[in-house]
């Protein structure tokens, strides 16, 4: 589905005049490994050398018998066993495979456990976002310094990166389905593990996905957000509504609140970059929502290149209505015997603050799934230069529609030693619902007081 031809197009010389211009694009002999050693999203097709990391064979090709549509998602996996549990009494025998963060908390919590199970490459995407991204290849580039993109179309515009803004950018612009609603919930639980739910109701759609798509001239959105807090009472009916721009430096996101209790809407450029994230009791930033998100033009991006690392995969358990939220949130850290971890290779990229802009956090590293281009693990540090939060994305495929994303992710702070998870779905009405239908007006600030309404 083309998207992108025209973004920036009219901004894309007057840029050049008070930016760098940054070539991206790749040969097309080189795009011409998609499909071929590479996979359509860039991706290593091939194993490991030693067999532990299979070859990618177009993923999860059948779906689950138990499977219902419009339901949950059953483990495609039940048969899989536990191969080993790393622990802080052996993780040193780990070490080359796991992150920082990892270790850091296998050493702060005795009872914390990074169980590993086979790996199993389940990724997959529809057939219209493999052609995108082999189109991307050739024709993407990176204009304000890094900043933005021309000529891309729908998502991943760099599946053979050459830097880590490529690399941050295809995490950016991942493909999450085109159109979707979903309820989940956010817990942000006390050193001893009490929590209270705040439930919300997203809505995220692309800009070629709005029912009235073809009347729309806004070339610098890459899609609209819409938030709404549905419990508890108190906060009930506060809604964010977002914007979200290519090019954050030419026009910054769009944002705007709505409250319930004022029955106002207000502009909110306090959403992004650290501004405190919606109901997170101050445990996560604006940018850390969805593992990271919005401009990346505050940080240096070094690619340090590719690793394997044990990182969450098809965490099917923590998505699964049999286990209760009390199953999971406990004091600390979640449940890990939840967790599944697999081998992957992962590409590792580090941003450094620039000089002269501020973020609390100084320095983030990332380790971003070479399969989805989501990232995995983020490891953020302070302005002392010591680990501060460790975030962990718990991945999972909603199969019957070809989408990669998360059952869950979790905030780590190390120095207040409590966390944050959000997006818990397990005990939540229609968790996600895909190929939503919603118009442009349903994402203009004067819509956010009829869908605030408590």
């Amino acid at each position: 589905m083309k998207i992108r031809k025209k973004i920036l197009a009219g901004g894309v010389i007057a840029l050049s005049l008070l930016a760098v211009n940054i070539q991206a694009k790749v040969s097309p002999e080189e795009a011409a490994k998609l499909g071929a050693e590479l996979t359509p999203l860039g991706a290593e097709k091939a194993g490991n050398a030693d067999g532990t990391i299979p070859e990618w064979t177009g993923g999860i090709k059948e779906l689950p018998g138990s499977f219902q549509p419009g339901g949950t998602y059953p483990d495609p996996f039940p048969e899989d066993e536990i191969l080993f549990t790393i622990n802080k009494g052996n993780m040193g025998d780990y070490a080359s495979k796991l992150t920082d963060g990892q270790k850091a908390m296998l050493t702060r919590y005795p009872d914390y456990i990074i169980p590993v199970y086979k790996s199993r490459r389940t990724s997959n995407v529809p057939d219209s976002v493999y052609a995108a991204a082999k189109e991307n290849a050739t024709t993407v580039e990176l204009i304000s310094g890094g900043n933005g993109l021309t000529k891309f179309n729908e998502a991943n515009p760099f599946p053979i990166p050459q830097s880590g803004i490529e690399v941050i950018w295809n995490h950016i612009t991942r493909y999450r389905g085109g159109a979707v609603k979903r309820n989940i919930g956010q817990v942000t639980p006390m050193a001893n593990g009490d929590y209270s739910v705040v439930r919300f109701q997203d809505e995220l759609t692309w800009l070629d996905r709005l029912t009235d798509a073809d009347k729309v001239d806004d070339p610098n959105v890459l899609f609209y957000f819409k938030q709404e807090i549905t419990s508890p009472s108190r906060l009930a009916g506060n809604v964010l509504l977002a914007h979200e721009t290519i090019d954050q430096v030419k026009e910054p996101r769009r944002a705007w609140v709505y409250n319930a209790g004022q029955r106002r809407v207000r502009r909110a450029p306090q959403v992004a970059y650290d501004g405190p994230g919606t109901a997170s009791d101050g445990l996560r930033t604006s940018d850390n929502f969805d593992m990271y998100n919005g401009s990346p033009d505050r940080y240096n991006w070094n690619l340090v290149g590719k690793q394997e690392i044990y990182i969450p995969y098809n965490s099917y358990k923590l998505a699964d209505p049999q286990y209760k939220y009390d199953n999971i949130i406990k004091a600390g850290h979640i449940n890990q015997s939840l967790t599944r971890y697999e081998l992957h290779r992962v590409w590792k990229v580090e941003g450094t603050l620039k000089e002269g802009v501020r973020h609390i956090y100084a320095k983030r590293v990332f380790y971003i799934d070479e399969d989805t281009w989501q990232a995995a693990e983020i490891d953020q540090y302070d302005g002392r230069g010591e680990l501060w939060r460790v975030s962990e994305a718990h991945a999972m495929s909603f199969y019957d529609k070809k989408v990669p994303w998360y059952a869950m992710e979790v905030i780590y702070d190390l120095q207040s030693q409590r966390y944050l998870a959000l997006g818990l779905m397990n005990e939540e009405q229609n968790p996600y619902t895909f190929d939503t239908q919603t118009s442009s007006g349903d994402f203009t600030p004067a819509a956010l007081r009829s869908s605030g309404k408590r």
